[in-house]
């Protein structure tokens, strides 16, 4: 039976109720159950981990029996397994649901599987309805599903020489204030931004994302790696985040706490030390250049040690676009080894 246009309006509301959901380690959500004539008669979305899930929100709101016969259109495959709620699937079977319509697979080796479970239950099964726009809410939550662990832009600024300071140490305005202004843009859509305890030190960067003097409404929690002690009056304790801190140079280790804890996106921009050691440890999933028109000369380059021993070594990179930036420009790329591979 195809998607009625009943079906495919619920979807869309199912998408934007969905979009209400935060962002965390469980994907956003919606969903809405329409009766036998196609009326919407229930609807919900997923709050957050350890809440119900979409699914059973909206169940929650009819009386015994009302879902009886009735169509359930989600935003994701309901779910097939038992964790800190019962399986979505079930949900919908016990409630006799008769028809359910959802937009993407859900891909967890353990979660995935909800449609199969339906149709083995007698429970009609389309998917497919708007997955473009279901994958781009939550593009970053599937990427960090693949991946295990948020996904990781790697960011610099150098000079044409390929320095980021200059001789004395000096760093700041390397760029102009378009190249300045795009950096705090896309810092506003990274859950976290991490830098080195040195840069902490050297800069006392406020690690906001600011649009000329204001705060973007959406901030990156601020994360400081490293053994050194950050002062009790730096800029970052003023952070509108609580900031996070780790005594560690294992960084698998910190990205594998960070998406514990929901975070599926990361913005590194810790100095040449930090960004070296996020490339040579093949977790870098993108790199953005910005390139400034002078010259500096010396030897504060902009990386440094990235294991690459001779040419044939090389970490060979596949530019996705260059963004002209006011007198700057700006190099957005990702590995040539594989499609979204590591550095």
């Amino acid at each position: 039976m195809a998607v009625t246009e009943a079906e495919r309006r619920a979807m869309t509301h199912a998408l934007a109720l969905a979009a209400r959901g935060p962002r965390g380690p469980n994907p956003q959500v919606g969903a809405v159950i329409l009766s036998a004539a196609g009326e919407v008669i229930a609807e919900g979305w997923h709050r957050g981990a350890g809440t119900p899930h979409a699914e059973v929100d909206a169940l929650s709101k009819l009386p015994p029996d009302a879902a009886r016969g009735a169509t359930a259109v989600v935003t994701l495959e309901p779910c097939n397994h038992t964790g800190r709620t019962g399986p979505c699937a079930l949900a919908l079977i016990d409630a006799g649901v008769s028809r359910v319509v959802y937009a993407l697979d859900d891909p967890g080796a353990v979660s995935g599987g909800g449609a199969e479970r339906l149709r083995t239950a007698g429970v009609e099964v389309e998917s497919g309805e708007q997955a473009d726009a279901a994958t781009a809410l939550i593009t970053d939550w599937l990427t960090a599903q693949r991946l295990g662990r948020p996904h990781v832009t790697v960011k610099w600024a150098q000079s044409l020489d390929g320095r980021a300071a200059a001789a004395d140490g000096t760093s700041q305005w390397i760029t102009g204030p378009e190249a300045r202004g795009d950096v705090h843009r896309r810092r506003a859509v990274a859950d976290a931004i991490v830098v080195g305890t040195g840069t902490v030190l050297a800069d006392d960067p406020a690690l906001t994302a600011r649009d000329g003097d204001a705060l973007f409404e959406h901030q990156p929690v601020p994360v400081v790696i490293g053994s050194r002690e950050t002062p009790a009056d730096a800029a970052l304790r003023r952070h509108p985040h609580e900031p996070l801190f780790f005594d560690t140079r294992d960084l698998t280790a910190v990205l594998a706490d960070l998406h514990a804890r929901g975070i599926q996106t990361v913005f590194v921009e810790g100095g040449p030390t930090l960004a070296s050691a996020f490339i040579a440890a093949g977790l870098a999933d993108r790199v953005l250049a910005y390139l400034a028109p002078v010259l500096l000369g010396g030897d504060r380059l902009a990386l440094t040690d990235i294991g690459v021993a001779s040419i044939v070594e090389a970490r060979r990179l596949t530019i996705d676009e260059w963004v002209p930036l006011g007198a700057d420009l700006l190099a957005i790329a990702h590995s040539a080894r594989t499609e979204e591979g590591e550095l």
